[in-house]
């Protein structure tokens, strides 16, 4: 077993056993410019004990982290907090090799691991409320269905106050560093956004409820210790503050402009759409799908008020890069917004149109019917684009559509 990695204290009793993807630049259609950690943590105690694993290719410096610190094979017990490939991937390679004494998941984590991996091992199920003494330590367990599958837990070591999250409050970072505080706050915020975004968002109900209950538990947290990104030991109730304002979804003077063109005409109509915006006192991001993924368009949108799209019609349709954005929009389900949709055509012009019903279907709701323009638009489209803009920014001003 190679001893290149080395474990990482966070406490006074346990180590970061994970591993760092540096080259990650994809997690299902969600661009992670900045790579991604799967955290694993070791709990040394009189039962020491592994809270999830890594991803599958892993493997080697998750066992190689806990190898500088102890003898793999004297851990006793394994939690699995979520049954997803990234941090249960490797657990039937692991536990064959070490045949702990229990492996514990939610009752619907035992499900999900019998049917994903085919394996008849048993699987001690836990619920909320449930202990576990670690001889001289005690976890306890909540059940976070459906944050983000329906196995999905959290485990609190209460005799150090650690809270493991796994999915909750992390983000995709890959970095040297394992504690929020550590690096810029501006990436942590951005991170932060954009994972509540891409894999949260479509949720946000039932993330209110859970920080609700959290809060009830009256739990003595000293650190939330989520599966990616960084650790956070300071001031917790920052990231908490954000999960509850992300979830409100409450809308800001602010704009986003997603569109795509074929020979620059669509373009046009979204420059002065956005100036038409801009001079109705409203912050503007315009964003070409030439250059701006999917996943940014969400991470844009999570705070804003307006979302307006434009796109060309290609074969009777709207074009694939728009196409694309709007069905992965719709799928994460944004809340509170008015919008408005444009584009220039030649002689059909269907996907103006369609992008209006698409709207509707998302509950956004539109300023005014969508504007087409055929061919190359002149002054007098420009024009009628600008006041599109200007009117979009007088309803966000007003802020009286979003209940």
């Amino acid at each position: 077993m190679s001893n290149a990695f080395k474990a990482i204290k966070i406490t006074d009793r346990i180590y970061w056993v994970g591993a760092i993807d540096w080259g990650l630049r994809n997690f299902h259609g969600y661009e992670t410019s900045r790579g991604s950690t799967y955290n694993a943590y070791l709990i040394l105690a009189d039962k020491i004990t592994l809270i999830d694993t890594v991803k599958p290719e892993f493997y080697d410096e998750m066992m190689s982290r806990i190898a500088s610190i102890i003898d793999p094979a004297e851990i006793k017990y394994i939690i699995s907090n979520h049954a997803e490939m990234d941090h249960a991937g490797c657990l039937p390679r692991l536990v064959h090799k070490l045949n702990p004494e229990k492996v514990i998941a939610s009752p619907k984590g035992v499900e999900a691991l019998a049917e994903q991996f085919g394996w008849d091992r048993e699987v001690e199920p836990v619920k909320t409320g449930d202990t576990l003494s670690l001889g001289n330590g005690t976890l306890s367990f909540i059940e976070t269905r459906m944050l983000h599958w329906p196995d999905s837990m959290f485990t609190f070591f209460e005799d150090e106050g650690v809270l493991f999250t796994n999915d909750a409050f992390g983000m995709h970072l890959a970095c040297s560093e394992r504690f929020a505080d550590e690096i810029d706050p501006w990436i942590i915020k951005k991170e932060g956004a954009k994972y509540y975004a891409n894999i949260l968002l479509h949720l946000s109900p039932i993330v209110t409820k859970l920080l609700n209950k959290l809060a009830s538990l009256n739990l003595d947290i000293t650190m939330i210790a989520p599966d990616h990104g960084p650790i956070w030991r300071q001031d917790l109730n920052q990231i908490i503050d954000y999960y509850a304002q992300w979830a409100d979804q409450q809308p800001t003077n602010k704009a986003v402009i997603v569109y795509d063109t074929m020979w620059k005409s669509t373009a046009a109509m979204a420059a002065a759409i956005g100036d038409g915006l801009a001079e109705g006192g409203v912050k503007v991001e315009l964003m070409s799908l030439a250059g701006a993924h999917r996943s940014d368009v969400l991470t844009e949108l999570l705070d804003a008020g307006a979302l307006l799209v434009g796109s060309p019609t290609m074969n009777n349709q709207i074009c694939p890069a728009v196409a694309d954005v709007m069905n992965y929009l719709k799928g994460l389900k944004p809340k509170n917004l008015i919008g408005a949709t444009f584009g220039s055509y030649g002689w059909s012009g269907e996907a103006v149109k369609q992008l209006d019903q698409i709207m509707r279907d998302m509950n956004v709701e539109l300023v005014q019917e969508g504007l087409r323009v055929k061919y190359v638009p002149s002054e007098e489209d420009l024009a009628a684009c600008r006041a599109m803009g200007a009117e979009v920014a007088v309803r966000l001003k007003q802020g009286e559509w979003h209940s």
